[in-house]
């Protein structure tokens, strides 16, 4: 079975997560990642010689999803709890999310997964 996996880093833990199906998966990923934003654990970092970066610039979570057919696409929650889906690996690609819509949702309909 090969199936799809859904790894979830969040700083140095990385974890892996197997699943059979695509909806399964990003519900896994739904879950673990409203975990995250709701606990963003994240502050301005550098100061007056460094640039600063606002929590809303750092990903504090990123749960990427792999499988059949070279399918990577994923989800980052950032530092103030936001969240943004994307599309590919190497070359990543935003999903733009529609009105109403969670990031989760967004790459639920990017992917077919509805």
């Amino acid at each position: 079975m090969r199936g799809y996996t859904l790894t979830i880093r969040q700083g140095p833990k990385v974890q892996h997560e197997r699943f059979a199906e695509l909806r399964e998966a990003i519900g896994a990923m739904e879950s673990r990642g409203r975990e995250f934003e709701r606990n963003p654990r994240a502050h301005a970092v550098g100061g007056k010689l460094l640039r600063r970066f606002a929590p809303v610039r750092q990903v504090v979570a990123r749960l990427e999803l792999s499988g059949p057919g070279r399918l990577r696409a994923g989800v980052d929650v950032r530092g103030d709890g936001s969240t943004e889906g994307f599309t590919g690996r190497i070359r990543r690609r935003l999903i733009k999310q529609r009105r109403d819509e969670s990031a989760y949702d967004a790459l639920r309909r990017a992917l077919g997964a509805r």
